[in-house]
């Protein structure tokens, strides 16, 4: 089977080459292995590492495991897995098979999963052993929860009575023929975040991986053969699945994998013990890094770039990260619908407090609610035109027809972009607020109240005051040590008067010990005002 892509970054956009029969974990695989890097370090996690040679010996492996088990072309799989080298072995070892893999968000709720479960029909599970009492409830047979499911597949040392991976994978085969897919097959799925409603399937094909890949790893972040990468986001979605699975195999370069969950003492230990030269975070992260009396100095770590995504990156926080570790965060956009980045800052070209530049392949355009295009330096929807677009949301015709249309889909965020070509974030669609009739950014007062000191966090909604007028009110965590009274929320007020247009400033300031997130790290601002108008009430 034709398995290897080609693009020619000397034009723009790239021209990028699939074949018709395609193979996305067979494409991945065997560029490594033709471009004789069988012996170098493919991943390296939490118990050890495995090398490109071995990395395809466990897929085919996995493959043969799961066709074992019955499970054939267009079947699905859930994985409810933890960033360890299993996961990549069984999410390519099922994609080589023509199996469905499913990447499950490991932070989710009983009730999340058996929806997700029964919603895709998925005949097996492969989740890891930590995760196994979350699903607890819905295996035991009497409960009939799960019709479709019919293989549990326990990742660890102990399978808890049900099949064993390690044991599965030890007795399969070692060699395995790509099925016979095409560029334009379903590959694997992501659900989306479920921030404003129900999780969503979001179903990818065979050419997505490798383009986004080829239109932004390559040439706007600079990944190279020599990189070792580190990924705070995880495997699970679409940033993080880019990030330490599609780019570092597309060029042959090393990816750490982190089993449990991103804070300051761990990111920092891995950076400073495996000094990795890419850094994937997101803004929260990069908050609470740079708030961490634990920070280490500039030349305790080797890196050269740094990417964030997830939520637009406020400019102090960019700006301070720079003249620590002298090293720039490459701020852009992606979405699980596009699967990766397709607005973003380049190097030496940063400016901060914008998403950047479309990332070549990519045609983008703004419009107002009418869907015309907007007028440079007007707010409207952002749009984009790209060959990385979701076929559409599983068993959701109504979603799918108003997100994806025709050669567009719709992001749901508000932009504005000037006359070089830089985007800049302006919230949500439903998060814009009307302030005396003028369009306000949660996104720039947020903004503003992250340059005070003593501000660690900042979200902003809109408020109904007396005579139910909408206004800002800003939900704040402080920094540690930090005294959260009248006096400090009078002070952040005049704060963002001196940086903002007056009617901006938040009428109201709340403080909290957290603020409410996805597990992708994106204020949950729909908690915020349900909140909000409770307490009102």
């Amino acid at each position: 089977m034709p398995g290897l892509s080609s693009a020619d970054h000397s034009v723009s956009p790239p021209l990028v080459t699939i074949p018709r029969d395609f193979n996305a974990a067979y494409d991945l695989i065997e560029r490594n292995l033709r471009a004789g890097r069988s012996g170098k370090t493919a991943f390296i996690d939490d118990a050890g590492s495995i090398t490109y040679g071995q990395l395809a010996e466990r897929a085919n492996r996995a493959a043969n495991a799961l066709k074992g088990l019955g499970l054939g072309l267009e079947d699905r799989v859930m994985l409810a897995h933890l960033d360890t080298v299993d996961f990549p072995s069984v999410f390519l070892g099922a994609i080589k098979a023509g199996i469905v893999p499913i990447a499950g968000n490991t932070l989710l709720t009983t009730a999340d999963y058996e929806f997700m479960l029964n919603d895709s029909r998925a005949k097996a599970l492969v989740v890891s052993e930590q995760l196994l009492p979350t699903f607890a409830p819905l295996l035991e047979k009497s409960s009939g929860k799960l019709p479709f499911l019919q293989h549990v597949i326990v990742s660890g040392k102990d399978a808890h009575s049900q099949l064993s991976l390690q044991q599965l994978m030890a007795k399969a085969g070692t060699a395995c023929e790509p099925a016979e897919t095409t560029c334009d097959d379903a590959c694997f799925w992501l659900y989306s975040s479920g921030s404003t409603g129900t999780p969503k399937g979001t179903v990818h094909m065979h050419a997505h991986l490798i383009q986004t890949a080829e239109l932004y790893a390559i040439p706007v972040l600079g990944i190279r053969e020599d990189d070792l990468v580190f990924s705070a986001a995880k495997l699970f979605f679409a940033y993080g699945l880019g990030n330490s699975l599609t780019f570092p195999m597309a060029v042959g370069a090393t990816a750490v994998l982190m089993a449990e969950r991103p804070t300051p003492a761990s990111v920092f230990q891995r950076l400073q013990q495996r000094k990795p030269t890419i850094f994937y975070g997101v803004p929260t992260l990069y908050a609470a890094l740079l708030a961490s009396p634990d920070i280490p100095k500039r030349d305790a770590l080797n890196l050269r770039v740094c990417t964030s995504a997830g939520e637009a990156l406020p400019a102090d926080i960019g700006e301070r990260w720079t003249k620590h570790f002298g090293v720039e965060i490459l701020d852009g956009i992606g979405s699980t619908e596009m699967l990766h980045i397709f607005v973003s800052n380049r190097p030496g070209e940063v400016r901060y407090g914008t998403t950047g530049k479309a990332v070549p392949g990519y045609a983008l355009r703004v419009v107002d609610d009418a869907g015309h295009q907007v007028k440079t330096g007007e707010i409207g929807e952002l749009q984009i035109n790209g060959p990385t677009s979701a076929s559409c949301y599983w068993n959701n015709r109504a979603k799918s027809r108003a997100t994806f249309m025709g050669d567009w889909t719709r992001s749901g965020d508000k932009y504005t972009v000037d006359e070089a070509g830089y985007y800049t974030y302006s919230g949500r669609t439903d998060d814009m607020l009307k302030v005396g009739g003028i369009y306000v950014s949660p996104f720039e007062v947020e903004g503003a109240l992250l340059t005070h000191p003593d501000v660690l966090e900042a979200a902003v909604i809109g408020q109904a005051d007396a005579d139910q007028l909408v206004k800002p009110k800003a939900y704040i965590v402080t920094k540690a040590g930090v005294t959260a009274d009248a006096a400090l929320a009078e002070k952040l007020q005049q704060h963002v008067k001196s940086k903002l247009a007056p009617y901006k400033y938040p009428r109201w300031v709340e403080f909290a010990s957290e603020l409410p997130k996805t597990a992708t790290g994106k204020i949950q601002r729909f908690k915020l005002r349900a909140k909000s108008q409770t307490d009102v009430k």
